[in-house]
């Protein structure tokens, strides 16, 4: 198989072939997240303990030779390896073979990584191609909301210390004690393991709730708006494509 050929089935998403290749990258992914959530579960026997341990050590060797076979075909082989999937595709096989290679119980966090293995998936689905374009869409109204929602949470976590410090001096100690409050409350969570017990907290806690609904409303209405946008961008580029070929 020459060179252009096998960077049109592993680079190029466009192709009947290159698209083939990436639903059985899609495959393995979505397996190995659920083999490796397996072998998580209580008393496995040795059996059935070996044959997981197989299929990951299979599942990450083909990984392996995907991520070196992209650095071979890249054109610019360094930017890809320090780019975003670059650095992706690295942290997704890396947990392995550093749990493997070291015997030590400290050294399992690094499982943790497994995690990554998911972001694998932002390159083949189209999907989540239109969340990251909502995401630049919206990029600024998201960051004015953020930055709004955290002078709210402050505000809250003081508005509330106030309220119920001297209530409940162990609950609401200080304003940085008030934060977890004003965080479950905000986001309408609501946990119930701290609660204001004094009129005045009572009715702030109304306000605060009502305040909360809208938190939650309104970056989904912004990315909802996006996602629209998203693919009307594509529909007319598409249409654009086909009117140029015509």
């Amino acid at each position: 198989m020459s060179v252009e050929k096998l960077r049109k089935i592993v680079l190029d998403h466009d192709t009947k072939s290159g698209r083939l290749f990436d639903y059985m990258i899609q495959f393995l992914i979505i397996l190995s997240l659920i083999t490796f959530s397996i072998t998580t579960i209580p008393d496995l026997n040795e059996l059935e303990t070996e044959i997981l341990y197989i299929f990951q050590v299979t599942i990450v060797s083909i990984f392996t030779i995907e991520y070196i076979t992209r650095i071979i075909l890249s054109k610019r082989k360094l930017e890809y390896i320090f780019s975003f999937y670059g650095i992706i595709d690295l942290l997704a096989i890396l947990p392995f073979y550093i749990t493997t290679s070291v015997d030590l119980r400290s050294i399992r966090v690094f499982r943790f990584l497994i995690f990554f293995r998911l972001f694998k998936l932002l390159r083949y689905s189209k999907a989540i191609y239109h969340f990251r374009q909502a995401f630049i869409i919206a990029k600024e109204e998201l960051i004015l909301f953020a930055i709004a929602t955290c002078m709210l949470l402050y505000i809250t976590s003081v508005g509330i210390y106030y309220f119920e410090n001297e209530a409940q001096p162990e609950a609401f100690k200080s304003i940085f004690h008030s934060l977890w409050w004003a965080v479950s409350t905000l986001t309408t969570v609501g946990y119930g393991d701290i609660y204001p017990i004094t009129a005045g907290g009572k009715i702030f806690t109304f306000f605060i709730l009502m305040i909360g609904l809208g938190i939650v409303a309104v970056p989904a209405g912004l990315l909802s708006s996006a996602l629209s946008q998203s693919k009307n961008m594509k529909t007319e580029n598409n249409s654009k494509k086909v009117s140029h070929h015509n």
